[in-house]
């Protein structure tokens, strides 16, 4: 009782309320406490960090929500706190370093992504106008959306309702220009995981995964080392310095891609056809390192 006295005398916003087993209980209203959440500069150079982060990759839609979070966090905290943290907030982001990255990105447009996020939630089937990238042809898809993949470039990755598609497809969003939400319901598929999707690849391609192994020489192998290539990967220090890397995924040619930046420094032990896909690159681009 002396300790509910003492709290009672420090917040005497306190309500009395009676249980169901007539004992009595007493609250303090969320209000009360609010002022006295400590959030410091740091958490919140974070959380601007990520809105600055979100809009150079083009994810409007996330970091206008990101927005809103930080203006609820200020409103919660005392004015005199905020406007001790604003010029070290400033300070802080400054030394980050966080630059708008030159360069293309691909137009996407925020009603569509808002649209996809509320069929997401509501699992709603939806009527996307598609253009295809290579035909330039727009045509109309019913899917069952479930969820995103964000990478160089950012899908939409949805079930098809057409009996010659893949069961789940990748929708490039740029290439998404007229979404219609509808009345139909779908029932996700509970066997279904956007990470083990994701996993199946090495960037967003989605192929049959297959056995892959790298060897880095010795001399760039401590680089390599802090890479993380793949989720699955497993990495193996040789007695001559060199790295071997092994991983299964599918996406051979971005795999190509990507080991064309490492010069001679990466032999492709397996498969043959990853090998020989990178070596007709490296011939295709003589200039590179």
């Amino acid at each position: 009782m002396r300790m509910r006295d003492a709290v009672a005398s420090v917040f005497p916003q306190v309500e009395e309320m009676a249980a169901d087993d007539r004992s009595k209980r007493w609250r303090l209203p969320k209000s009360t406490v609010s002022g006295l959440i400590d959030i410091s500069v740091e958490e919140l150079a974070a959380l601007e960090s990520g809105v600055r982060l979100m809009r150079q990759q083009n994810r409007a839609v996330e970091a206008d929500e990101l927005t809103g979070l930080m203006a609820k966090l200020k409103a919660m905290m005392r004015p005199d706190a905020v406007r001790r943290v604003e010029p070290d907030l400033d300070a802080l982001l400054e030394s980050e370093g966080l630059a708008m990255r030159p360069g293309p990105r691909p137009r996407i447009a925020m009603g569509v992504v808002t649209i996809l996020r509320e069929a997401i939630k509501s699992c709603r089937k939806v009527r996307i106008g598609y253009r295809n990238r290579k035909t330039r042809q727009m045509n109309e898809r019913i899917v069952h959306p479930y969820g995103f993949l964000h990478g160089h470039r950012h899908y939409l990755v949805a079930w098809h309702e057409h009996p010659k598609a893949e069961k789940f497809v990748l929708f490039s969003l740029p290439g998404i220009e007229t979404v219609d939400l509808l009345t139909d319901s779908f029932a996700r598929d509970s066997a279904f995981n956007l990470q083990g999707f994701a996993a199946r690849s090495f960037g967003l391609f989605q192929e049959e995964p297959f056995d892959v192994v790298w060897r880095f020489a010795a001399d760039a192998a401590d680089v390599a080392a802090d890479f993380v290539f793949h989720p699955t990967q497993t990495l193996e220090r040789q007695e001559d310095g060199s790295l071997i890397v092994r991983f299964r995924a599918g996406g051979d040619l971005e795999m190509a891609w990507h080991l064309c930046i490492w010069g001679d420094k990466v032999e492709v032990l397996e498969p043959a056809r990853l090998a020989e896909l990178v070596n007709g690159q490296r011939r295709a681009w003589p200039a590179l390192p």
